[in-house]
């Protein structure tokens, strides 16, 4: 699936379940609780945190939350995101496209 059909998926399902999208200070609300979900989730999993007793790891599940409620934000606002991915990815290949390679606390 492309970002643009991610984009036109989630309107589509907007449309037919979720009868309007929420206003965008709501979703951005939502977003950085979806985000915080995803942290506990890594916390857990990479950190030093413990799951509960009987807590399942849904670290796939957490991030298409994220993704859902972003591309939710970026059908309201009009952002098309396969072009501005594109873009950043521009953008961080000509700024970064030696920084990496140069930085001695990535070498191993």
């Amino acid at each position: 699936m492309t970002l643009k059909e991610l984009q036109k998926t989630v309107d589509a399902w907007i449309q037919t379940h979720g009868v309007r999208y929420f206003n965008e200070l709501t979703n951005m609300a939502i977003l950085m609780e979806e985000v915080g979900e995803l942290a506990r989730v890594m916390a857990r999993l990479y950190g030093e945190q413990s799951f509960k007793a009987g807590e399942e790891p849904n670290l796939a599940e957490e991030m298409a939350d994220v993704l859902f409620v972003l591309t939710c934000l970026a059908n309201q606002t009009g952002v098309d995101l396969e072009e501005a991915m594109q873009r950043s990815l521009e953008k961080k290949t000509q700024r970064d496209k030696e920084r990496h390679k140069n930085n001695p606390k990535l070498k191993d």
